[in-house]
C-alpha cells in the first residue's frame, strides 16, 4: 500500500473529518468567547470594581526612557521590557468562562444520551415462523 493510497484512507475517515470540524468550531467558539469576555464581562468587572481595565496591568522590569507616557503600548513600542500580567489575567478568565460553557455542553450532551439509553426499545417483532407454529400449537391443543 502506498503512502498516498494510505493518507487518503486515513484522511476520508469520520474521526479526522470530525476532528476538523470540532478545531473549527472550536477556535470559532474560542472568538466568541473572547469577545463576551472583553467587550462585556471585562467592562462590567472594571466598573464593579472602579474602571479598572485589566489590559492596562503591568509592571516595568527596565528603566523607562524620559519622555515616554506610563502606558503599556507606550512602553513596549520603546522596547523597555515589561510584565503585562493584565492580559493574563483576561485569558485566565477567557479560559475559566470556556471550560465552564464547554462543561456545560458535555453535560447536556451526556444527559440526553442518558435519556436515550433510558428509553426502552421496542421489541423486535415475531418472525412469522415463530408465529405459525404458535397457531399451530394452540390449534392443536383445541
Amino acid at each position: 500500500m502506498s503512502i498516498a493510497s494510505e493518507f487518503k484512507e486515513f484522511a476520508v475517515k469520520g474521526n479526522v473529518i470530525d476532528l476538523a470540524v470540532g478545531v473549527i468550531i472550536g477556535g470559532a467558539f474560542g472568538k466568541i468567547v473572547s469577545s463576551l469576555v472583553s467587550d462585556i464581562i471585562m467592562p462590567i468587572v472594571g466598573a464593579i470594581f472602579g474602571n479598572l481595565d485589566f489590559s492596562q496591568l503591568f509592571v516595568v522590569l527596565g528603566q523607562v526612557p524620559e519622555g515616554t507616557a506610563m502606558t503599556l503600548g507606550d512602553l513596549q513600542k520603546a522596547g523597555v521590557p515589561v510584565l503585562a500580567y493584565g492580559n493574563f489575567v483576561t485569558v485566565a478568565i477567557n479560559f475559566v468562562i470556556l471550560a465552564f460553557i464547554i462543561f456545560m455542553m458535555v453535560r447536556q450532551i451526556n444527559r440526553l444520551k442518558r435519556k436515550e439509553e433510558a428509553a426502552p426499545a421496542a421489541p423486535a417483532p415475531t418472525p412469522e415462523d415463530i408465529v405459525l407454529l404458535r397457531e399451530i400449537r394452540d390449534h392443536l391443543a383445541k
